[in-house]
């Protein structure tokens, strides 16, 4: 079940093998993401999370949004 957490929970998680997963779509993914992230776009990532990560490690899912 989705939950948010704190920035510093997030680094105990990503030294612990947790996966990095960005959202964002292609351009804004380009222009910036968080080091290490891996690129699914959400409206790839039901059809393409199976293939891509790791069902054996926790997963965290990041987007930035201003609007």
């Amino acid at each position: 079940m989705p939950k948010e957490i704190r920035r510093e929970e997030v680094r105990k998680l990503i030294a612990a093998g947790a996966q990095l997963v960005e959202v964002l779509p292609s351009p804004e993914y380009e222009e910036d993401h968080l080091p290490g992230a891996i690129h699914l776009p959400l409206r790839r990532l039901d059809t393409e999370a199976r293939t891509i990560l790791d069902p054996n490690r926790p997963v965290i899912v990041y987007c930035w949004d201003t609007t």
